[in-house]
């Protein structure tokens, strides 16, 4: 039997602070990772309010901190740059630009490679992840758009699945960092779909680009959109205690799912038309990795778990035609910051709404189990450094069968395990995937990692 891929995102922040053969005797050696993601990007500290906090904020306010010292702090500001020169020849199609190379490129940017051939030499996977759908200096005509022609209040910055500049800036890029680092297994592609962390999230995308995409192949989408623009407007004015009660209930809204998809009908075609963008997003990634004539290039990507994935469009099945795996996202202080933030969108909204009522509905929606962490929007907020994620381990494990169901063999499973959180929690989470019948395990990040979860890791997955 093939052994199970064990992979690690190791950013490059990391490799300089620690140095190249510190960091491999980590990953490698305590944990037993067959593979790593890094980025090509070098980094060093700058003064205060200067560049990048790190860690970055998560969903608005996070308050992670490092539990690796990075360049000898667990939080600091950083300045960055390319880890290469990019080669202008290769974005000749794109209205895009590369980030420029500076000074910290010379400096710094030849470790990145040094780490890639050092961990080649040690049998290793290397893997750039980088976005999957996103180009420097985004324009606003390249961003989602609600149906209402507005730009969604959001979390994540992601771009329109169906833009071309969007695409043709990916093609370049591909082709950029394969030129120059010809030793890469493949590349993780970040979100290959529409993140759907806040409500208005879940209402893209509605823009000229995809307009255009959808009626060449002959979806109603005016239609669509009409119905979508109705639920939208019904959730920001005539949500009732009576529609949450149904969703708060017992069997989770199933019956009056199929109540609502009738009423507004368009909004199933809505689904469909994100699962078909994100899949032909997938193939694009596809098709620009067999470009560089590395056919050997293998495709990972990175996606929410299911049932999120219904609102995100990301399809485990029919990605398998193109991807070589996916792995779906434990990110377990995502699940319940979500109840927050949609739930106070939607008490904004909505005069006389219970909270109770809400929280459990939404509990429901986002598949959290049957016994949520509280009553109200305050029990959902980003768990602390020190404190455990509310998730149990069924609503994990359930969720994990449902991706390897979905992809029904299709392309390989390998769940990635977010590392923050307090060690004993952090490695029960690492454990469910370890012990579950998939295909491998990838954990983000290696800042997150202290030596002793590192050390569990390699026990757990052993």
């Amino acid at each position: 039997m093939r052994p199970r891929t064990l992979g690690i995102t190791v950013l490059a922040d990391f490799i300089l602070s620690e140095g190249v053969d510190a960091v491999l005797d980590n990953v490698v050696e305590r944990a037993g990772a067959t593979a790593v993601a890094l980025n090509p990007t070098v980094t060093e500290p700058a003064p205060e309010g200067q560049g990048s906090w790190q860690p970055p904020s998560d969903a608005g306010a996070s308050p992670r901190l490092f539990d690796r010292p990075l360049f000898g702090a667990s939080g600091l500001w950083v300045r960055s740059a390319p880890s290469y020169v990019p080669d202008a020849t290769h974005y000749v199609d794109s209205p895009y630009r590369p980030r420029p190379a500076s000074e910290l490129t010379e400096a710094r940017g030849h470790v990145v490679e040094q780490f890639i051939d050092a961990a080649v030499d040690r049998g290793l996977e290397v893997y750039f992840q980088v976005s999957g759908q996103t180009a420097p200096g985004m324009l606003d005509e390249d961003r989602p758009l609600r149906p209402d022609g507005e730009i969604p209040q959001r979390m994540a910055d992601t771009g329109c699945l169906a833009s071309p500049a969007i695409r043709a800036y990916l093609r370049a890029y591909v082709a950029d960092l394969v030129a120059r680092y010809p030793k890469i297994t493949g590349f993780r592609p970040d979100w290959p779909e529409y993140p759907c962390y806040m409500l208005d999230e879940g209402f893209q995308d509605f823009s000229p680009h995809v307009r255009r995409w959808a009626m060449e192949r002959g979806w109603p989408f005016d239609d669509v959109q009409g119905d979508v623009a109705a639920l939208y407007r019904h959730l920001h004015g005539s949500l009732s205690n009576d529609d949450l009660e149904a969703f708060a209930g017992g069997d989770r809204g199933a019956g009056d799912s199929i109540a609502l998809l009738r009423r507004y009908p368009g909004v199933f075609d809505w689904l469909k038309l994100k699962s078909a963008l994100s899949v032909d997003m997938v193939r694009h990634w596809r098709e620009a990795l067999n470009a560089t004539g590395r056919t050997d290039l293998k495709l990972s990507a990175n996606a929410f778990m299911p049932p999120l994935t219904l609102l995100t469009g990301f399809d485990f099945a029919a990605a398998g035609a193109f991807c070589d795996a996916a792995s779906p996202k434990l990110y377990t202080m995502h699940w319940t910051v979500m109840v927050d933030f949609w739930g106070r969108q939607l008490l904004a909204h909505n005069s006389g709404l219970d909270e109770r009522l809400l929280v459990h509905a939404l509990a429901n929606l986002f598949d959290l189990g049957d016994t949520p962490p509280g009553d109200c929007l305050e029990s959902f907020h980003y768990p602390e450094p020190d404190e455990a994620h509310p998730v149990s381990d069924a609503t994990q494990r359930r969720r994990i069968c449902s991706a390897v169901r979905q992809a029904g063999g299709q392309m390989a499973v390998t769940p990635l395990v977010h590392g923050y959180g307090p060690e004993d929690d952090f490695l029960r989470r690492f454990e469910l995937v370890a012990d579950s019948d998939v295909d491998g395990a990838w954990i983000n990040r290696y800042g997150y990692l202290s030596d002793a979860k590192l050390d569990g890791i390699g026990r757990l997955w052993k």
